[in-house]
């Protein structure tokens, strides 16, 4: 039975064994691993947004929502994840520096995550995310850092290239997603 509470603690455990994203995936895929759990403890998943489960400076938990077809551009996080899908899918395209062109970015792969994934993702991963289905999307997020208090970068929609990542204005496709959301 998933608890917030077991799994917190589960997750420090598990860092505090290993610095590495290794033994918190396996936090992370044991959680997933039971959807209707998740879904009892943190609730069905009623709006795009993303709760903040803990926070320390070597660890941030998120509970993301998706609205359905939500799109985030490509950005970095600066430190590894390791992201668990507990209701719907969630579409990773990843993303690699062009050599010659540093501050920009040409598609490098894709990884489609349905309920019940769990998938690492290391520390200089440039990844965007897609919601491709007409509901929402509830994925735990597990970062190895304090989410919150690393610079990050994300990238043109149309140039692809680099600029500062700033929180408001994520905070505010999360909130535009909802308003597209209600219009349905």
């Amino acid at each position: 039975m998933f608890t917030l509470e077991q799994f917190v603690a589960d997750c420090r455990a598990a860092l505090k064994e290993d610095s590495s994203h290794a033994r918190v995936r396996e936090v992370v895929a044991r959680a997933v691993s039971d959807p209707a759990a998740v879904l009892k403890a943190l609730g069905e998943p009623q709006r795009a947004e993303m709760q903040n489960l803990y926070r320390s400076d070597n660890l941030t938990i998120l509970n993301v929502i998706w609205a359905p077809w939500m799109t985030l551009l490509p950005h970095n996080h600066q430190m590894w994840a390791v992201i668990g899908i507990y209701t719907g899918r969630e579409d990773n395209i990843f993303w690699r520096r062009v050599p010659g062109h540093s501050d920009k970015v040409e598609a490098a792969g894709a990884r489609a995550l349905c309920e019940k994934d769990a998938q690492p993702l290391g520390r200089d991963i440039i990844h965007s995310v897609t919601n491709p289905i007409p509901r929402l999307t509830g994925a735990i997020h597990v970062y190895g850092g304090d989410f919150f208090a690393v610079q990050r970068s994300e990238w043109d929609a149309e140039t692809l290239l680099e600029n500062p990542c700033e929180g408001e204005k994520m905070v505010r496709r999360f909130e535009e997603a909802n308003a597209m959301l209600l219009k349905r």
